[in-house]
């Protein structure tokens, strides 16, 4: 849930008494308020200084209905600031005016006269909103210097492959589905798709679909409005509203149950969604990159998975291969943690021995790039004299780890899972980490193979 808080709102209206009732009534709810009479004063203002909100009427002149100077303030403050919300408000409000006005940028609107409560509740929605999207780009300015193509380190040919299906196919607009065993980097590789698309100037919005309960599903993903349930304290926006005109991205999407599958495809195949208590239906215009480890042939034939849904899904798949398929990959990605973890904990000195080297070489990593990454991290820390041996890695004999090319893919993850518990003494949280699940999923596929965790350690 988004916490309230206070801002800085400007304020347009040609009536003072107005802009005094509004400025009473904002500061009243700790917000600073400042007004201006006349567009020229708005755009003067925002030369100036920042705000959090506009809240502008449509009209400025008293002989005027048409609330051609609203519009005409909106694209020019939409021009100068691609974030702050616009609300706009009019006496003489028309859906058409409405409309209009959002078409050109403005993020919602007001009729007046106005209650309090609704003004209220629509500026602190709007600035839960500009909270998220200054964090989306915020996460994609970190991405872009600390996760950029060249921090997708690799130099196999099976990885090759995989970088030039996204280069050629990020630019479309088609749905990705990506395909791979936990911990190979899926979610990197969605965040990369969406800065190489022609989306990344708008929002990046990850969802972890499996740590959503049947209850929280249809309120995370299409928001609800106050008093719509009874936790409903507050007006809050789903996931599809927070990532408008960028990418959404659905993590673990086969844990979805399958009576929710219906709920999430009707909305791909239309385009809209209704928040939760809401009266009016609204569009969504997203891209869908969606991630999992499972195989959806299996999970279909089986009637886990619905095929209508899938075929939304995967208009290209892009399967991301595992650690031990490509160990060409191992020591640049091991370079890479190295100097990442060094300038981390400041031991710029520390150095990668031969035995430990080969012993990274020979290791299956069952847990993919996340349990490498875990691993320098941890050698970087415990290593003495600056110098990392083989026993700092912490690596499980290869032998206990070796024969998934034997196994099926259920067989093999059940595998990972036992061995993930055996080795943090049955420690859930730290498990489904190493995993790279939510404590959910992990819960829920310990059901599926009826593994018992007599020793579960709750965090």
């Amino acid at each position: 849930m988004f916490e309230e808080r206070s801002g800085e709102i400007l304020v347009a209206d040609d009536q003072q008494h107005i802009l005094d009732a509004i400025e009473l009534l904002l500061e009243s709810e700790g917000f600073k308020v400042t007004s201006a009479k006349t567009p020229q004063d708005v755009m003067a203002l925002l030369s100036r200084k920042s705000f959090d909100l506009l809240l502008t009427d449509m009209n400025f002149q008293q002989d005027t209905t048409s609330g051609k100077e609203g519009i005409d303030l909106v694209k020019s403050v939409r021009e100068k600031d691609s974030l702050i919300p616009i609300v706009v408000m009019t006496a003489w409000a028309s859906i058409e005016l409405s409309v209009e006005a959002i078409r050109h940028g403005a993020s919602d609107f007001i009729e007046k006269p106005w209650k309090n409560e609704r003004l209220l509740s629509l500026i602190r929605n709007q600035l839960s909103f500009l909270d998220e999207r200054k964090n989306n780009r915020r996460l994609s300015a970190l991405a872009s210097s600390e996760g950029s193509l060249e921090q997708l380190v690799f130099d196999s040919a099976p990885m090759q492959s995989v970088m030039t299906l996204i280069e050629r196919t990020a630019k479309s607009d088609a749905n990705i589905l990506l395909t791979g065993e936990s911990g190979v980097g899926k979610s990197l590789i969605a965040n990369m798709v969406h800065r190489l698309s022609l989306r990344n100037d708008n929002p990046f919005v990850n969802v972890n679909m499996g740590a959503l309960t049947d209850t929280l599903f249809a309120s995370e993903l299409f928001g609800h409005i106050k008093g719509a349930f009874t936790d409903a304290k507050a007006t809050r926006i789903g996931r599809f509203e927070m990532a408008e005109g960028g990418t959404l991205f659905l993590d673990e999407i086969a844990n979805i149950p399958k009576e929710l599958q219906a709920k999430l495809l009707r909305v791909l195949e239309s385009g809209e969604f209704e928040p939760i208590g809401a009266s009016r239906t609204q569009k969504s215009d997203v891209r869908i990159v969606s991630a999992s480890n499972v195989d959806f042939d299996e999970e279909v034939s089986k009637g886990a998975f619905r095929q209508d849904l899938l075929y939304r899904l995967n208009t290209i798949t892009i399967h991301i291969p595992a650690l031990r398929e490509r160990p060409d990959d191992i020591l640049p990605l091991t370079e890479h943690f190295m100097q990442m973890f060094k300038r981390k904990y400041r031991r710029d000195s520390v150095q990668l021995s031969l035995e430990a080297s080969q012993a990274l070489k020979r290791y299956q990593w069952p847990g993919n790039v996340r349990e490498l990454s875990h691993c320098i991290e941890r050698a970087v820390l415990v290593c003495a004299e600056d110098n990392i041996l083989a026993q700092d890695l912490g690596l499980a004999d290869s032998s206990e780890i070796s024969g998934f090319e034997d196994m099926t893919l259920a067989q093999a993850e059940q595998t990972l899972i036992e061995k993930a518990l055996t080795r943090f003494n049955g420690n859930v949280s730290k498990a489904a980490e190493l995993l790279g699940l939510s404590r959910h999923a992990l819960h829920r596929r310990m059901e599926k193979y009826t593994i018992k965790n007599t020793e579960e350690i709750e965090s």
